[in-house]
């Protein structure tokens, strides 16, 4: 068992059934984590106004995806439902640029099929805005009957959600690019090795063909559905990207819902950190009393709330109008 380092609040989280907490560990211990980004103090942001109407999402509609998603029971990857909400997710993309990044994942159950899915939407800026989360659940936890509602349901539903509002409307800012990421759970014990399988090999890939260059901030979405919203604040994200995601918080009147509790997060964002991607985990890590629901079976609907998600829909979305008008972004 390992404590994570909180500030703030104290959060308890356990270990269950051997397998050790996957999300949330002390930064001074893990070696794959970037050095904490609150030891770098985050520069002053000279944000622009906006007396626009403020965005929003369709949180009805957002929470009966999460609904559908969860009907398809476990989705480990190399299932057959894990392929089943692959070609969900692609359903609802049809007629927007999509890319399937198709790779294999050499894991310490073996090796198994993975499949990034990342959609276009242009913009008349040079750059990119990455909004990601991850849609598999667990391998370990294969016939328990953990359909990972939060965790894995909320983000893949919230994605489909901004394709909604991205669809077929010009964009004046940044490019964004939507990324169901696969493979983010830990095949058997979370480690270096055994997690992010996905991000981390789309990451050494973007490094690769310039792709990493031109992305202005990456906003990683995990287990925001819980319906006692209470957004950590991460010490391993880039601090004045955080400090934006508070700002359009705060203009929309959620700020009581953000940084409460301060961890350094291990998160699919970590492979994005390290080769200089500015980014912000987007995560309420203590779902449940004591984090109780996070890697169980009862990682259930009813324990979500549409308003939730439209919260943290609505921040995501008022993020990237805020990066879209600030010139010049801080340094990465």
């Amino acid at each position: 068992m390992r404590w994570p380092c909180v500030r703030g609040i104290l959060l308890l989280s356990c270990t269950l059934g051997g397998f050790a907490c996957d999300h949330i560990k002390d930064a001074a211990q893990s070696q794959s984590a970037p050095q904490a980004a609150s030891e770098t103090p985050a520069p002053a942001l000279n944000l622009p106004p906006d007396n626009s109407p403020p965005p929003s999402i369709d949180a009805n509609r957002a929470f009966q995806y999460v609904k559908e998603v969860v009907k398809f029971g476990e989705r480990p990857i190399g299932s057959a439902n894990h392929k089943k909400l692959e070609d969900y997710i692609l359903e609802h993309l049809k007629g927007d640029e999509v890319e399937s990044d198709t790779f294999t994942a050499d894991t310490v159950e073996g090796k198994f099929p993975a499949h990034n899915i990342i959609a276009k939407y242009p913009g008349a800026k040079d750059g990119i805005i990455v909004i990601a989360g991850h849609y598999d659940t667990n391998y370990w936890l294969r016939g328990t009957g953990y359909v990972g509602a939060n965790d894995g349901g909320s983000t893949t539903a919230i994605l489909l959600e901004f394709a909604n509002q991205l669809r077929g409307k010009k964009r004046d800012g940044y490019s964004v690019w939507l990324l169901w990421t696969d493979a983010e759970e830990a095949v058997r014990t979370w480690s270096d090795t055994d997690s992010l399988y996905g991000t981390r090999h789309l990451a050494a890939r973007w490094q690769q063909d310039g792709t990493a260059k031109e992305i202005k901030a990456f906003l990683l979405t995990d287990m925001i559905g819980d319906a006692d919203l209470d957004i950590d604040r991460d010490d391993n994200s880039t601090p004045w990207l955080e400090n934006v995601v508070y700002e359009a918080a705060t203009r929309l009147g959620y700020q009581s819902h953000f940084f409460a509790r301060e961890n350094a997060i291990q998160d699919d964002h970590l492979p994005f950190m390290k080769i200089g991607v500015p980014c912000a985990d987007i995560i309420d890590i203590n779902y449940g009393y004591n984090d109780a629901y996070h890697h169980t079976p009862q990682d259930t609907i009813d324990k979500l709330s549409p308003k939730s998600i439209e919260i943290v829909g609505s921040v995501i979305l008022e993020t990237v109008r805020i990066l879209d008008k600030m010139d010049p972004l801080p340094p990465k």
